[in-house]
């Protein structure tokens, strides 16, 4: 049954490929547009919309992994010409796996983001709708593009809707978060904007298959410039994904931003990492002559720090919305600093470990925000908002009067959980088991993959006598210790707010806002019982981006659809020359 619908789905797309490419960009789009024709008080429209377009979305990107994973095909790429011109001239978008995974998992968090949005926090300003989805137009677009151009005008798409979504409820904190967010991404495009024009002035294109042709012809004279401009490019992707220490701003941004944006924002330090590997492995792959694994050390080094980072700034945090954007922070360092090593069993771990750790960020921001307000008594304001004299002296910390820890206190024996706290609780656990990456679910599995491709870099049977060597051993504990140090993290938190609180009234969930977060949940478990077959899958993804003469040549011999012909001018005699 399974395989005849799969089989279906995929014979229908193969008939509408390979212009079904541009739905993903031209559905936002066109959405977004037609919400800024109505007017602002028309709110339960627009959400409808914008949960029928997301959904609609979510299945044109469940087609399209599909159709790139085709049974028996080693690889299945999709080549769009938008304006019908060759590359590398024109804009041109293309699709494989590894894209249509990231279409996917994007389309999955902004599903569950605009649902729990609509139970509150998508009346708290206007144009939330349209800016969410010029929001996900961005995103699709930056993981679709195949030239650097437009990649840099999806980057600047989705850096417009993501200031606009991050001041969405107003406030003090917002409006400080995002001038330094405006500020520090606006610095990256200048980056960008350097680092595409040296390139094109030295390679003379920036379609990213020509760059690739281009690179190992370049002479050894420009061949430090060259470096130079991939460096300084690299720095813009980098303070996407939040490398230290240029990822300052990203704490402040995403405990500011609303508990739907912050959900959406886990996917924006995606988008950096995807860049980066998407990049690296097709410009300096092992095919670049003397360029090949330029700056592996620099991503292996700043990944690890950023680990780091990531793990000690968790534990030093106090606020649950702090605590997610550490973790996001962690999973982008763990995903960089794996990447650096350019091996292909490790590339499939983190692949898998990718989608994971986003669906459990994203579903940590959403539960923060509940727990906030229950601990809050159901106000709009978390407890730390109350004050800012003394921001370490929040009610989280005050004692409460009558709180009692002794081992003879009744009314803590045999208490009744309600159904809405046993779900924030369980939400809590399974985030935490996931980032942690603690057994039995998928952020264990990835982990595993990955500590297993250290050890065994040409698989189980092939590797005997290798060593990881220093940054493999490096990163082999930095795994385990920032696991650690997250968990010692979390677990402090989860005490605090389940465990040693005073009494209070249960939470109040409707159920927009706990549906989103089981889902979310949910896929990861899901992941971890389809562990399987989705290695096979991201094995596969692996081997094409270490090997990527399949997509230069697919994106290379693309032929552009003849135009029609005249039929008063088909009989004309040809001009002599």
């Amino acid at each position: 049954m399974t395989e005849g619908l799969t089989a279906l789905v995929v014979q229908g797309t193969s008939a509408l490929m390979p212009h079904l490419m541009l739905a993903p960009i031209a559905l936002p789009l066109l959405t977004a547009a037609l919400m800024l024709l109505m007017r602002e008080e028309r709110q339960r429209l627009k959400l409808t919309l914008n949960v029928l377009s997301t959904t609609l979305g979510l299945l044109v990107s469940l087609a399209l992994l599909l159709w790139s994973n085709q049974p028996g095909a080693t690889s299945s790429m999709g080549v769009y010409l938008a304006a019908n011109w060759q590359a590398p001239f024109g804009i041109v978008l293309a699709l494989d796996r590894l894209s249509a995974m990231m279409l996917v998992l994007t389309s999955v968090v902004a599903l569950a983001s605009i649902v729990f949005a609509g139970a509150r926090w998508h009346r708290a300003g206007v144009h939330y709708h349209p800016l969410f989805q010029f929001q996900l137009m961005g995103l699709a677009g930056a993981f679709l593009t195949a030239d650097l151009f437009n990649l840099f005008v999806f980057f600047e798409i989705m850096l417009a809707a993501s200031y606009g979504l991050l001041l969405h409820g107003s406030g003090r904190q917002r409006v400080q978060a995002g001038l330094h967010y405006i500020a520090i991404n606006l610095a990256a495009s200048s980056l960008f904007l350097v680092g595409v024009s040296m390139l094109y002035g030295i390679t003379g294109t920036l379609n990213m298959a020509d760059l690739a042709q281009v690179i190992p012809l370049v002479a050894p004279a420009d061949r430090g410039l060259l470096h130079a401009a991939a460096a300084i490019l690299a720095t813009a992707f980098l303070i996407k994904a939040a490398v230290w220490p240029l990822n300052f701003w990203l704490v402040p941004a995403y405990s500011a931003a609303t508990a739907p944006v912050g959900a959406l924002f886990a996917l924006m330090t995606k988008v950096g990492v995807y860049t980066i590997l998407r990049l690296w492995t097709l410009l300096f792959s092992s095919e670049a002559g003397a360029s090949a694994l330029f700056g592996s050390l620099w991503l292996i080094g700043g990944g690890m720090v950023t680990m780091a980072f990531g793990a000690v700034g968790m534990l030093g945090s106090q606020r649950l919305t702090h605590l997610a954007g550490f973790a996001a922070i962690l999973s982008s360092g763990t995903l960089l600093a794996a990447a650096g090593f350019g091996q292909n069993l490790l590339t499939a771990g983190l692949l898998y470990y990718l989608p994971s750790s986003t669906l459990a960020v994203s579903a940590l921001f959403l539960t923060a925000d509940l727990i906030d307000r229950w601990r809050n008594d159901g106000a709009s304001y978390a407890p730390f908002e109350r004050s800012d004299n003394a921001p370490f002296l929040n009610a989280e910390l005050v004692p409460t009067e009558g709180l009692n820890l002794d081992e003879d206190e009744e009314v803590l024996i045999g208490r009744v959980i309600p159904a809405a706290a046993a779900l924030l609780g369980l939400a809590f656990i399974v985030c935490t088991l996931v980032i942690t990456g603690l057994p039995p679910l998928s952020g264990f599995v990835g982990k595993f993959a990955m500590l297993s491709a250290l050890l065994n870099p040409l698989g189980l049977t092939a590797s005997a006598g290798t060593q990881p060597g220093a940054p493999g051993w490096t990163l082999f504990v930095l795994m385990i210790a920032t696991g650690l140090l997250a968990l010692i993290a979390l677990t402090r938190v989860g005490i605090r707010h389940f465990w040693s609180t005073h009494v209070r009234v249960a939470p109040q969930l409707r159920v927009l806002e706990g549906l989103p977060i089981a889902v979310l949940l949910a896929l990861c478990v899901a992941l971890t019982v389809m562990a399987g077959p989705l290695m096979q899958f991201t094995q596969a993804t692996a081997d094409a981006l270490h090997s990527p003469g399949t997509y230069i040549r697919a994106v290379m011999q693309a032929q552009p659809i003849p135009g029609p012909t005249t039929p008063g001018n088909a009989h004309l005699p040809k001009e002599a020359p």
